[in-house]
């Protein structure tokens, strides 16, 4: 509890600063810059080398495909049972399958299941979440969008360039060998900015617009993101006696809400950018209950 209660006040800070003077509006992305190539792959390669390979990490890395085949075809039926426009669609379909893994899951995981939990969400973040973001989010951007259609090659090269995944591939590959006092004492120094500094950052970054039209799709979006999608894989996890440290961590991920970079990408593309922006606001505040709500049912 004492974890939650410090993350949410970096959530805390983050909101605070937006309201003084002598911080940028850019701010927020000089923060996200600094987690995604410094903090976040630091962890990557304190955390990921210490796995211990077992049918338990299938799981974490399985679970976000599942999730994202699921919550697709919920989501491509309600809005033609609503008769909801084009782009609220791509909206629904580029938000709510993609969680928020990494920036707020990460401190999540930590801050409930502990660093043990760490190397879970990693897992369930690069092979799942992000290469999903990078695939799956390009076709809906192609499919729905109105900016410029990504190419494949553009699309592999994102995948193989991300700070992270490269430190994932490192982390593979220095498995067998023991960091020396300095270096481990430097990744331990870095990974440790990555909760205050990504909280502060979403914090900054946190905002709600909300109009008549947009409320239908923005609860039904938010239901099934934050109730339905981590309940079907609790239920998923309890039919098949799922019930270790990985398959927990996987649980809870898929209960995140939208990830703020799909959500920078729909608004790029005009995919109903005030429905995007609240999914990604309120999807971040109500996480704040219904996550605590969800690691009640362990």
């Amino acid at each position: 509890m004492e974890n939650f209660v410090l993350t949410f006040s970096f959530l805390l800070i983050g909101m605070a600063l937006r309201r003084l003077r002598h911080f940028p509006r850019e701010t927020a992305q000089v923060l996200n810059l600094f987690v995604i190539h410094v903090s976040l792959p630091a962890l990557v390669l304190l955390k990921v080398p210490g796995l211990t390979f077992s049918s338990e990490l299938l799981v974490p890395v399985l679970m976000p495909w599942g999730m994202l085949v699921a919550t697709a075809l919920l989501i491509l039926l309600v809005t033609k049972w609503w008769g909801w426009p084009r782009e609220i669609t791509g909206s629904l379909l580029l938000l709510v399958p993609l969680g928020n893994t990494s920036f707020l899951g990460i401190p999540m995981v930590r801050a409930f299941f502990g660093e043990e939990g760490i190397p879970y969400a990693v897992l369930y973040d690069q092979l799942g979440s992000f290469l999903a973001l990078a695939t799956y989010g390009s076709v809906v951007l192609a499919l729905y969008g109105s900016g410029e259609k990504p190419a494949l090659r553009a699309i592999l090269k994102k995948i193989l360039t991300f700070p992270a995944f490269l430190a994932l591939l490192l982390a593979f590959a220095l498995r067998p060998l023991t960091f020396p006092g300095p270096a481990l004492a430097l990744l331990e120094a870095l990974a440790a900015t990555l909760v205050p500094v990504v909280m502060i950052a979403v914090g900054f970054q946190l905002s709600l617009r909300l109009s008549p039209e947009v409320i239908k799709p923005l609860l039904a979006g938010i239901t099934i993101k934050l109730i339905l999608a981590p309940l079907a894989a609790l239920l998923f996890c309890r039919l098949f006696g799922l019930d270790s440290l990985g398959p927990r961590v996987a649980i809870f991920e898929a209960g995140m809400p939208p990830m703020v970079s799909a959500g920078a990408l729909a608004i790029m593309a005009n995919l109903s950018p005030q429905l995007t922006a609240a999914l990604v606001g309120l999807g971040i505040l109500a996480s704040f209950l219904t996550l605590p709500l969800l690691f009640q049912l362990f």
